[in-house]
């Protein structure tokens, strides 16, 4: 006796091998979303676990993942329902598989139909938090302009506020990218999309004032010079979360609701576009959504306010 268990089965080894091949297909395709979809780090990382997860489920229960039948896929993804992912979860899930089934299919590794074919969780599409002028004023006002960090954090808040910017754009943003006597900013959305947004003039004051007095006291701290607008207190430039975390300090000085993000920001600047006139296809060109129904779930904030005022002001309501 060798001491040597049972050889795998031919069965077996055919679908160690597929897993060996979708696992790294799987990988050629995250690489693709980062380098050529130019996709954010945060959305290729959470395909990468996604699709991680799918493999690990393929693997304990006996599944080709080349040869995966539509009935397959939907039991994978009622299992993600049954294990308490929320209806946005499994569609990110879906969306993951969806997308590496159709690189493997160009690939010419499978057929990718049965992904192709499975339809998405019903998901509740609930409305953005916002802010009111008010709160943004007490978030603005916790920061000193005396010191540099003061200075730079109130420029940061002033333009995700004129700008309607996401907290990534932001971080991307460089000092050329400001043009402070076109009153404008040059943002690089989601695929380093480049889109040219007005800037009002409290805030052009303010990130004219961190250029002056805030950004060179930061800047001189680095051991080489930087281009980005929003440096650290060693001088280095400043991740999404970095800013991100930023923001969450300055939501507890002003004592908000600790739920809200640098994305209600975002939300309260289109609220507040199409609240004051504008027309949708033009809040969609300044937020960089590339489907016009992103956009539309702003109307909806826009007829509520409208509907509060005049419940308030109607002497029937």
């Amino acid at each position: 006796m060798t001491g040597e268990g049972p050889r795998p089965t031919p069965e077996a080894r055919e679908r160690a091998r597929e897993l060996d091949v979708v696992a790294g297909a799987a990988v050629a395709f995250c690489d693709h979303l980062a380098a050529v979809r130019n996709l954010s780090p945060n959305t290729v990382r959470a395909y990468r676990a996604d699709l991680e997860a799918y493999l690990s489920w393929a693997r304990r229960e006996g599944v080709r993942p080349l040869e995966v039948s539509h009935r397959e896929l939907r039991g994978y993804l009622a299992e993600l329902a049954r294990a308490g992912y929320s209806p946005r979860t499994v569609n990110r899930h879906l969306s993951a598989l969806r997308g590496l089934y159709r690189w493997m299919s160009r690939a010419g590794l499978c057929d990718g139909g049965a992904a192709a074919a499975l339809a998405s969780p019903k998901t509740s599409r609930s409305l953005p938090r916002t802010m009111s002028d008010a709160d943004a004023a007490r978030l603005l006002e916790t920061c000193d302009p005396s010191d540099a960090v003061g200075l730079r954090d109130r420029a940061l808040l002033e333009l995700l506020y004129a700008t309607g910017a996401r907290i990534s754009e932001m971080a991307g943003l460089r000092v050329a990218d400001l043009d402070l006597a076109g009153a404008q900013a040059r943002l690089f959305g989601k695929g380093s999309k480049e889109r040219i947004v007005p800037v009002y003039d409290s805030a052009l004051e303010w990130a004219g004032r961190y250029l002056r007095e805030g950004r060179p006291e930061l800047a001189a701290r680095s051991r080489e010079p930087r281009d980005e607008l929003f440096l650290s207190t060693r001088g280095n430039a400043m991740s999404a979360d970095a800013l991100r975390t930023v923001f969450e300090r300055r939501v507890a000085l002003a004592g908000l609701d600790p739920a809200l993000t640098p994305h209600a920001m975002r939300h309260t600047y289109a609220t507040e576009l199409l609240g004051g006139g504008a027309d949708l296809r033009s809040v969609q060109e300044l937020l960089g959504h590339e489907s016009l129904s992103t956009t539309q779930v702003y109307t909806h904030l826009s007829v509520e306010r409208l509907r509060e005022a005049a419940a308030r002001a109607h002497p029937r309501a």
